[in-house]
């Protein structure tokens, strides 16, 4: 399990990210920052990389949360973690990730989960970058967290 072809992003996806891209043109959002976490092995490094994320976006005083995993199987410890962090704080999140048949792990934070699956299949392909974040995810999850932001009052 992990990253692999079709959920692996090239450097050129990454230089032409549509969420930063997207976000950044919103004249409704104002884009506070970009977070980058990496995926450590051992569970309680995970859970100390997410509560260190809740509190950097509860101190930043940010109104919602874009929370996008590459890859799939143990980073969604990880992604779970992240987004439960960002709850216990009430601060509203929307996920993205390749779930593909399901997620390995889950919580009461996780309701508004993007499931990038392109090939419907639910699993792995060889095509690489087929199951990767794409404009239309980006609008979709932008317009749930809208309305998560504004049932928060945010």
């Amino acid at each position: 399990m992990g990253i692999g072809p079709s959920t692996k992003e090239t450097t050129l996806h990454h230089m032409n990210d549509p969420m930063v891209e997207i976000v950044r043109n919103d004249k409704s959002l104002d884009l506070v920052g970009i977070a980058v976490v990496g995926s450590p092995q051992d569970n309680l490094e995970k859970f100390y990389v997410a509560k260190r994320l809740g509190i950097l976006a509860e101190a930043l005083g940010v109104d919602g949360v874009l929370i996008y995993a590459e890859g799939f199987g143990n980073q969604h410890i990880d992604f779970a973690a992240h987004i439960e962090e960002l709850g216990k704080r009430g601060i509203p999140a929307v996920g993205l990730t390749f779930a593909g048949n399901g997620l390995v792990v889950e919580n009461e934070y996780m309701e508004d989960i993007i499931d990038l699956d392109k090939a419907g299949e639910g699993m792995e392909t060889e095509i690489v970058g087929q199951n990767c974040v794409t404009k239309k995810d980006v609008i979709k999850s932008i317009k749930i967290l809208k309305k998560k932001m504004k049932q928060k009052g945010r």
